[in-house]
C-alpha cells in the first residue's frame, strides 16, 4: 500500500482527494495536515465523512511527514510549497504540488505574476509538470510533480494538438474560460458571496491571470515557437466545472475533419480525454464529478478561424484527480487506478 500524506486536508482539493483516493486499492491516506485544525476530527470541518475511517489532523512537521508517508500531495495556497517541498524531497518522499509554486520555469516569471519570492532555482528545473496525457514518461520518473491549474489543464488539452500541427498562427490564441466558484477555493470573500454571485456573471484578472504564463510556457515547450495568448477568465454562478472556448487563426486551409482526425489520432491512448463528435457542444455537467476532459472542435471557414471547446470538472480533472492521475504514473499503477468514476447526472 501507498501511504499518502494530504497537506490542506481543509480545502476543496483536499477533500476531493479523500473522496477519490477513497476507491483506491492500492493506497493508504495515512495522514492529514492542517496548519490551523491541528487534533481536529476532519469530520467535524465536513461532516458528510463522519463515518469514513480518517486519521486527525496533524500539524505540519517536514521530517516526521516525510517518515510517515511515500508521496505527499500539497494542496496549499501559494507560497507555503516553496517552503515545505525541499525539506519534503530531501527527507525522501514524493511530492505532487496542486499549488503554483512550481509550475514556471522561470523565477522571475513566478515573482511577476504571484507577486511573491520563487522557489529556488534548483527545485524549480526538478520539478515535472503534470500534464498526465503529454508528460506520463517525466512523470513516471519524477520525485516532484507540479500539477496543472484548472484553467491550463483544459485550455492546454483543447490547444495542444493544433498548436503543435503549424496550422494556426502561434499569435492569434484566444482563450475565453469560465469557472465555477469552487476555483476560488473555500475561503470567504465578498466575490463569492451568495447575493454578490448569483444570477451574474463577470470577467475578472483580464490581462493579469496568473495562469495566463504557465499556458504559454507549455505551448511554447511543446511547439518551440513562441506561443501568445489573450486569456479571459470569468467567474460564473455554479459549483463546479470549467468551459473553455478558444480561438485561433489558421494559417492554411484545413477541413473540420482533419482536425477532428487530428484529436482523435492524439488522444486515441488518452483514457480521460473524450473528443466529441464533429459539431459538438460539450457542456460541464457532462463532466461533473468525473477525471474528464471532453473537446469538441469547430472550423469557421468564413472567419478563418479554428474554435475548441473543452469542458472540466476543475475539482477533478483541474485539481485532485489529475494529482491521483499523476501518482498513479509515478508509482508504476494502472492509470486509471481510483479514478474510473463515471460523471454524475444530472
Amino acid at each position: 500500500m501507498i501511504r499518502v500524506g494530504i497537506v490542506g486536508a481543509t480545502g476543496y482539493s483536499g477533500v476531493e482527494l479523500i473522496r477519490l483516493l477513497a476507491g483506491h486499492s492500492d493506497v493508504q491516506v495515512a495522514h492529514l495536515y492542517s496548519s490551523s485544525s491541528e487534533g481536529e476530527a476532519l469530520a467535524n470541518v465536513f461532516p458528510h465523512l463522519h463515518a469514513h475511517p480518517l486519521p486527525p489532523l496533524a500539524k505540519i512537521d517536514a521530517e516526521q511527514m516525510a517518515a510517515d508517508n511515500d508521496v505527499i500531495f500539497l494542496a496549499t495556497p501559494a507560497g507555503v510549497s516553496t517552503e515545505l517541498s525541499p525539506a519534503l524531497l530531501e527527507n525522501g518522499t514524493k511530492v505532487i504540488d496542486l499549488s503554483g509554486d512550481f509550475r514556471l520555469k522561470n523565477g522571475e516569471d513566478y515573482r511577476s505574476w504571484y507577486k511573491r519570492q520563487p522557489a529556488e532555482a534548483p527545485w524549480l528545473e526538478k520539478a515535472v509538470y503534470g500534464l498526465s496525457e503529454w508528460h506520463a514518461e517525466e512523470i513516471a520518473k519524477a520525485d516532484l510533480i507540479a500539477n496543472p491549474g484548472c484553467y491550463p489543464t483544459a485550455a492546454l488539452l483543447g490547444l495542444l494538438p493544433l498548436a503543435q500541427s503549424g496550422w494556426v498562427n502561434p499569435k492569434s490564441w484566444i482563450v475565453d474560460a469560465k469557472s465555477g466558484v469552487s476555483g476560488a477555493g473555500r475561503g470567504v470573500s465578498l466575490g463569492v458571496h451568495y447575493s454578490e454571485l448569483n444570477e451574474s456573471i463577470h470577467a475578472y484578472k483580464v490581462g493579469a491571470h496568473q495562469h495566463t504564463p504557465e499556458i504559454e510556457q507549455e505551448l511554447s515547450k511543446q511547439t518551440g515557437l513562441q506561443q501568445l495568448i489573450q486569456f479571459t477568465p470569468h467567474l460564473v454562478p455554479m459549483t463546479r466545472g470549467i468551459l473553455v472556448t478558444a480561438y485561433g487563426t489558421l494559417e492554411s486551409a484545413v477541413s473540420p475533419s482533419q482536425v477532428q482526425e487530428l484529436y482523435e489520432s492524439v488522444y486515441a491512448d488518452k483514457p480521460y480525454v473524450r473528443v466529441r463528435a464533429q459539431g459538438s457542444h460539450p457542456r460541464t455537467k457532462e463532466v461533473y464529478g468525473s477525471n474528464f476532459c471532453d473537446i469538441a472542435l469547430h472550423v469557421d471557414e468564413r472567419t478563418g478561424r479554428v474554435i475548441v471547446l473543452a469542458v472540466i470538472d476543475n475539482v477533478v480533472k483541474g485539481a485532485a484527480g489529475q494529482a491521483i492521475q499523476n501518482m498513479n504514473l509515478m508509482f508504476g499503477l494502472k492509470e486509471t487506478a481510483g479514478l474510473s468514476l463515471v460523471p454524475l447526472f444530472p
